[in-house]
């Protein structure tokens, strides 16, 4: 029965990405990377020799979220052979050509067919399967053939469908992986109620990455000409919604340099910004030694740079909080002891969660709220200090999950050195 139920969901999904395609550029991305996938996959590795080593990530997000790990993994064992595998366009797209791995592409559709000759084509010798998107003809396939599979940084809460009437298909796919890397006590919690018992608590690999990032900060000269000695409010991945927020305060404040970050950089999106804040720049038209002190918002056109440009900030506020897939990566702005701030829609984002209950965030319900908080920050030097110390420590705290991995991989030899 789960087998068809799944099967049925997969035809469904090929179905409606086939039909969104004629007009949704990911939907054609997504068709467009398949094609010839298999081809292109076995004459990357026809003459390879090296044990593979295979992460597999939904999108650009969880890519993050295992990206130290894998990189740790190169650094242990330069011997493997990297191989990464996406689900989405918005995260194959901007690491297709990430340096960290010898091979990136698409994840075929998940069909049985594919899993198999997939895996027979990459031979891995160790999966990492970051966070979710079960597929359950590749977990199966992966286990069938006695290959080590790890779940690294899930989570697992009551609401999943693993812990409903119909959990146990579900579950299933669970059973297949050799070791689950859970974020909390509350998660392993959950998988023992489903008679699940090889798991540990191991924490957010993202809070490895997101230290490491900035214990290697590289300085961007044209971001800190713009900004000079006046207080910065960075707003890192921001959708229209959030833009809509902001705007007020930046045209009503010359004093404060603004740095908009957006999620989406086409040129519908960033005509719009330009149009909701009065005396901008884009970071492609800066140059060295120009005078900007008539213009206060620099808006970023570029993907990639985020992680840095928080460090130049007074104040932080990190988008999608006002979308239904809630808040994005807090951890990217909180890691420099800054001040957090985003929109309501956030519950399902434990470290936002943590944040605000540590004193080194807020939350907002509109322009006003906004204003209020930032007038606060910038005013109140103590709650200042107070913000940024609770933010630095909390991240700090955190460190660590990524050490629990590879020691677990060398301890059971999973991989020779």
């Amino acid at each position: 029965m789960f087998l068809l139920i799944d099967n049925i969901i997969i035809r469904l999904l090929a179905v409606a990405i086939r039909i969104a395609s004629i007009w949704n550029i990911k939907a054609r991305l997504w068709l467009r990377g398949r094609k010839n996938l298999f081809e292109r996959v076995s004459a990357a590795l026809q003459n390879n020799t090296k044990p593979v080593i295979w992460m597999h990530t939904a999108s650009l997000g969880e890519f993050e979220q295992g990206r130290f790990l894998i990189e740790n993994i190169r650094s242990n064992y330069p011997g493997a052979c990297i191989v990464v595998t996406f689900f989405s366009p918005s995260g194959y797209e901007v690491m297709k050509n990430y340096q960290g791995a010898d091979f990136v592409f698409y994840l075929p559709e998940p069909t049985s067919k594919n899993a198999k000759r997939f895996i027979t084509l990459l031979n891995p010798k160790l999966v990492l399967w970051i966070k979710y998107d079960y597929w359950y003809h590749y977990l199966r396939e992966i286990q069938k053939r006695n290959i080590p599979l790890l779940l690294v940084s899930a989570i697992f809460r009551r609401r999943h469908a693993f812990f409903k009437w119909y959990g146990p298909l579900y579950a299933e796919m669970l059973r297949c992986f050799t070791w689950l890397f859970v974020q909390d006590e509350s998660s392993l919690e959950q998988l023992q109620t489903i008679e699940i018992k090889n798991a540990s608590v191991s924490g957010d690999t993202r809070f490895d990455r997101v230290i490491d990032i900035a214990a290697n900060f590289t300085d961007v000269p044209l971001i800190r000409e713009f900004t000079g000695n006046a207080p910065v409010i960075v707003a890192g991945s921001t959708w229209c919604e959030d833009e809509e927020e902001i705007d007020h305060y930046a045209n009503t404040h010359p004093e404060i340099k603004f740095i908009i970050v957006p999620h989406e950089i086409g040129d519908d999106h960033l005509e719009e910004i330009e149009k909701l804040f009065r005396h901008t720049v884009r970071y492609s038209q800066l140059s060295a030694n120009n005078n900007y002190s008539e213009i206060n918002t620099l808006i970023v056109d570029n993907i990639g740079m985020l992680s840095r440009i928080y460090k130049y900030a007074t104040i932080t506020y990190v988008g999608g909080g006002f979308g239904d897939e809630g808040v994005h990566n807090v951890l990217e702005a909180a890691v420099y002891g800054k001040p957090v701030i985003f929109g309501p829609v956030f519950n399902q984002f434990q470290e936002a969660i943590d944040l605000l209950e540590e004193g080194a965030a807020f939350t907002i319900d509109n322009a006003l709220d906004l204003e209020k908080t930032l007038n606060n920050l910038l005013t109140d030097r103590e709650l200042y200090r107070e913000c940024c110390e609770a933010a630095e420590q909390y991240v700090k705290s955190k460190q660590g999950a990524t050490k629990k991995i590879l020691d677990y991989i060398q301890e059971n030899r999973l991989l020779m050195s």
